[in-house]
């Protein structure tokens, strides 16, 4: 297979702009160079002999589209412009690239189709969706007038935006890179001030796919100058819409079983089990753990300090469970509201349904559980 790849507009060769700090989730700019700005491009090359610039130039092995314009006195944003060609586009052997103007010009295509609609099915997310279609999410939810705490429904059609315009940003903050594929993750280098909840929000990502990208814990330190590894949201979406279930540890297996003999004991049904099963599992791994974000203790990160119960209490992996489903067994009457106690659970996603609980800052996280907590309520009976 041969190797693409990725292109900068920073003329600097990738060992040296390997030291530029990359910023979160970088968006790349579009070249704007008109055809006069490739007439004078050779003012701006350094002194060094160069070849006659021919019409067109096939890409070999090993090129980059800053060393051919380097190689024929131009500009990176000359060829970028002549190619219709932007900072993050690939570029490949035998691609053809052009190097001189034509002579009658086309004005670049745009998008002129009316957006694109997606009917809603039962395990969809915003989040799923906007990847599935290539688009941000931030995009996705803008297109329909919602928010990261917005609820879908199945049977909901959904506007698709067209594909959006990179934003313009400084040359110097875009770092080459050579890729086979889309990348799985990035690298951040913590500055003074940096919290692990701050670079995960601003990379789009939840704070325990950090930690767990980088061998960390709730309670790990990080300090400046620190390099951490940084998950790629689409490859992130792509993981939850796998369909491999989760093995159960003996830990799991308790704490899930506990799980589903309370709900049978208040009558809740199997659909109420698996939203419980998954819930647990994206908030703790379905461990009863004694950390988490701020305050949030046990097996669904319940927080003392909103009224879920006492630090002791929320470590009780059957009284955290009765408070999750709520309802007329509820021991927080009053103070949270538990599945049992949300209007048409029953017909809401098994991520809706959770988050309606959760309250979570990740709303769409839940149903990368679903396969594997209705194949656990399978195997537990």
């Amino acid at each position: 297979m041969v190797g693409t790849l990725a292109i900068s507009l920073n003329l600097a060769a990738p060992a040296h702009a390997a030291d530029v700090k990359k910023p979160l989730n970088p968006r790349f700019a579009e070249a704007t160079a008109h055809d006069t700005g490739l007439r004078s491009a050779t003012a701006h090359v350094a002194a060094a002999a160069t070849e006659a610039v021919p019409a067109q130039y096939s890409v070999a092995d090993g090129d980059t589209v800053s060393g051919i314009a380097a190689r024929f006195g131009l500009t990176t944003s000359a060829v970028l412009s002549l190619n219709g060609l932007d900072s993050a586009a690939l570029i490949f052997p035998g691609q053809v690239l052009n190097l001189t103007a034509p002579s009658a010009p086309s004005a670049p295509a745009t998008a002129s189709s009316p957006a694109a609609a997606h009917t809603v099915q039962s395990g969809d997310t915003i989040g799923g969706i906007a990847a599935a279609n290539g688009l941000s999410t931030d995009a996705v939810l803008s297109a329909n007038g919602l928010e990261r705490s917005s609820v879908i429904y199945p049977g909901q059609s959904i506007v698709l935006p067209v594909a959006e315009t990179a934003q313009i940003v400084p040359a110097a903050f875009i770092t080459p890179m050579v890729v086979e594929s889309a990348p799985a993750a990035s690298e951040y280098t913590i500055a003074s001030g940096d919290t692990i909840s701050a670079v995960a929000a601003t990379a789009g990502v939840t704070v325990q796919d950090v930690l767990d990208a980088n061998g960390l814990g709730w309670s790990s330190m990080i300090y400046p100058g620190q390099v951490l590894t940084i998950p790629s949201p689409a490859a992130l979406a792509a993981a939850e819409r796998a369909d491999a279930v989760t093995p159960l540890t003996s830990e799991m297996r308790q704490n899930a079983s506990t799980i589903v003999a309370v709900g049978r004991s208040i009558g809740v049904s199997d659909y109420g089990l698996v939203i419980a099963l998954a819930a647990a599992a994206q908030e703790s791994g379905l461990k009863n753990v004694d950390y988490g974000d701020r305050d949030s203790l046990g097996l669904f990160q319940q927080r003392p300090s909103f009224g879920w119960g006492t630090p002791e209490q929320v470590m009780d992996p059957t009284r955290a469970t009765l408070a999750f489903f709520g309802g007329s067994s509820n021991p927080n009457t009053g103070v949270t509201r538990g599945l049992l106690e949300i209007p048409g659970w029953e017909s809401m996603t098994v991520t809706d349904a959770a988050q309606a609980v959760q309250i979570s800052a990740f709303p769409n996280h839940y149903a990368k559980w679903e396969i594997s907590a209705r194949s656990w309520l399978g195997q537990l009976g």
